[in-house]
């Protein structure tokens, strides 16, 4: 029996944690049908079955929901064993789920900071990339990963997919803000794991073209820059903090609060 024919995916185009459940799916094999939605206006299937969250992804298995990008990608993982994206010794598993994390908690939101910053504060957030970046270049040269072609090995593993579905921003990110994230000569490992990741079949099927990419990241920076600047005036010329211009602005900040999540690792 195909398990994949009752799946059932939410997700949005540019968002990188859509794009982690997808890959996986790619290269698992699987079938499923696909569900767009807006990141700022969830539909009420994607409020009713992640109505904690209120995001995608959402992957829906004989109408069961499975929520969050890193559960889902273990759920279908455990669940159809064939061709494995976790390795099967505990302590391996252990020590890509850690790294998984540190994506999560610590470069993504270095990464997010330097989109969301200007001057001195986006300087001090690019150096925070790169001195999370040279801990997984550590690792690449020295440490666990030492000597492989992707962290999983041979083949991409959870932590490629992880890092590898959100990386891509980098170079958006390098364009759109003029700063320069991943270093060749800095970097000499993770660029070409990370070079490498690109070229794969599925990942080429999976990450949107870079054009679009480019103007979607520049459409967000543009409604940041639009609302510092309104907020700025507003300050100058002593408008009142509560009313419409207020309640416009924090609708805005709650919108590309979103979108900016979607841009990040």
């Amino acid at each position: 029996m195909d398990q994949s024919s009752s799946l059932k995916f939410l997700g949005s185009w540019a968002d990188s944690h859509t794009h982690r459940v997808r890959l996986a799916l790619k290269l698992k094999g699987l079938v499923f049908e696909y569900q767009e939605e807006d990141s700022v206006n969830p539909s009420p299937a994607l409020l009713l079955h992640n109505p904690i969250y209120k995001k995608v992804p959402a992957l829906l298995h004989d109408g069961r929901p499975v929520v969050e990008s890193l559960v889902i990608l273990q759920y279908i993982d455990e669940t159809w064993t064939d061709d494995p994206i976790m390795h099967a010794d505990p302590f391996e598993r252990a020590i890509v789920r850690f790294w998984c994390h540190f994506a999560d908690d610590k470069l993504g939101p270095a990464v997010g900071l330097v989109f969301s910053s200007a001057g001195e504060g986006q300087k001090a957030a690019v150096d925070q990339v790169h001195e999370n970046l040279k801990l997984l270049e550590r690792e690449l040269r020295d440490g666990a990963f030492k000597g492989r072609r992707f962290f999983g090995g041979d083949n991409i593993g959870l932590l490629d997919i992880v890092l590898g579905c959100g990386s891509y921003w980098l170079a958006v990110f390098e364009e759109v803000m003029e700063v320069k994230l991943v270093d060749p000569d800095t970097f000499p490992l993770f660029h070409a794991w990370l070079r490498d990741f690109e070229e794969q079949k599925e990942v080429k099927e999976t990450i949107p073209p870079i054009d679009k990419l480019l103007e979607h990241a520049r459409g967000i920076r543009q409604m940041m820059l639009s609302l510092s600047t309104d907020t700025t005036t507003a300050t100058t010329i002593g408008a009142p903090a509560t009313g419409s211009t207020t309640s416009n602005n924090d609708a805005a900040v709650e919108e590309i609060g979103l979108l900016q999540e979607s841009l990040v690792l």
